[in-house]
């Protein structure tokens, strides 16, 4: 389980390895995939090549189990304390009306992206999408909820994405979706994980019912280039 105290690490080294800038001390996705970054270890030497590849204007966020070191040259705009829940027990989807939930594709690209920005579940940008698989419910053709995969690495997928408009809130939709996301995962022979932030009762107790355990806490922050020194 040692991937999991630096999961950022753990999939870009592995099986998001196509999806990386960096080498063998620091990598962060593509810009356009999504704004994670990480070192190898937090070591000078890995801490500064983490710093390298921030240009200035630009942020990224850390997630890892140990206390973030702040590259030189970065500074935290932002930190916070987050859980990181692993599955301990498997939740039977409901057998009646899942045909509503539809794989999503680039052809849902935009929509998906819209509804990440209106309703904030984490870092999500154009091709955030293509990190893993991702399912939705329309209504009225609308997309009214989705959710999906994230940081994945060899036995564990993380849960992501998870989020529901405003207007369809209320109809059991995040969990429906969820459990549709856990149980693929399961039937690969992975185990889920996932991240909530510290204060989000409502997503803990969310999660826990469909079988998740808080395993640890984790640090998570999101870093600037110092564009000037004094």
């Amino acid at each position: 389980m040692q991937g999991l105290d630096r999961p950022v690490w753990a999939s870009l080294s592995t099986r998001h390895a196509a999806l990386a800038i960096g080498g063998p001390l620091a990598r962060r996705y593509a810009p356009e995939v999504n704004l994670f970054a990480s070192a190898c270890d937090d070591g000078p030497t890995a801490l500064a090549a983490l710093a390298r590849l921030v240009r200035p204007g630009e942020r990224v966020f850390v997630l890892q189990v140990a206390d973030i070191s702040l590259p030189h040259g970065l500074v935290a705009v932002k930190a916070a304390r987050g859980v990181q829940m692993i599955a301990t027990r498997s939740v039977r989807p409901a057998k009646a009306h899942n045909e509503d939930i539809t794989r999503l594709t680039d052809a849902d690209a935009a929509e998906m992206l819209a509804l990440a920005r209106l309703t904030e579940p984490g870092p999500f940008v154009a091709r955030t999408h293509t990190m893993g698989t991702f399912l939705g419910i329309r209504i009225g053709g609308r997309l009214a909820a989705m959710a999906g995969e994230r940081f994945c690495f060899p036995g564990y997928t993380e849960v992501s994405g998870v989020c529901t408009h405003p207007e369809f809130r209320g109809r059991g939709f995040a969990r429906r979706l969820s459990t549709a996301v856990v149980t693929a995962i399961v039937a690969r022979g992975e185990q889920p994980f996932l991240h909530a932030w510290s204060t989000n009762r409502a997503a803990i107790a969310l999660y826990e019912s469909l079988g998740f355990e808080a395993r640890t806490e984790v640090d998570v922050a999101v870093l600037e280039r110092v564009t000037s020194e004094a």
